[in-house]
């Protein structure tokens, strides 16, 4: 009996060492590192919650802190190229225009297809805004 039990939890031991799904935050969106904005791996321990995936990240989190901070920059500013910036102002433009069209087009008593096409280029329009992530990468 004392062996069976043994195994009972050695089995439980390795079923609780385990990597597990993703974890999600309680507000249901996933942990991402604090530099990259890639996926954090589900945490295993008790103690503070990862902030980055790895030294370098958190390096590089903390030469940009010392940057901003010797500049006598706040920690809340972004810093992005004009190029960047022109890039995301015209995406947003043509995504203006495409929920413009729509609205347009909805007062006209259009036909489905209409509707579909019009719809359709109003997702083109949003392209990857949805994946959009402002990061320390090029900054620095």
């Amino acid at each position: 009996m004392a062996v069976e039990q043994e195994i009972e939890r050695a089995d439980r031991h390795r079923a609780a060492a385990r990597p597990s799904a993703r974890k999600r935050r309680p507000d249901g969106e996933e942990r991402r590192c604090g530099w990259c904005r890639s996926v954090l791996p589900a945490q295993e321990s008790v103690g503070r919650p990862r902030l980055y995936c790895g030294q370098a990240c958190r390096q590089r989190a903390y030469e940009q802190r010392s940057a901003t901070a010797k500049a006598g920059l706040s920690a809340d500013v972004v810093l992005v190229t004009r190029t960047e910036l022109d890039g995301l102002q015209d995406r947003l433009y043509q995504l203006r225009c495409a929920i413009e069209d729509v609205q347009t087009l909805l007062t006209e008593k259009p036909t489905k297809a209409e509707l579909e096409r019009s719809l359709a280029e109003l997702v083109r329009s949003t392209g990857r805004l949805d994946r959009l992530w402002l990061n320390g990468k090029a900054a620095g």
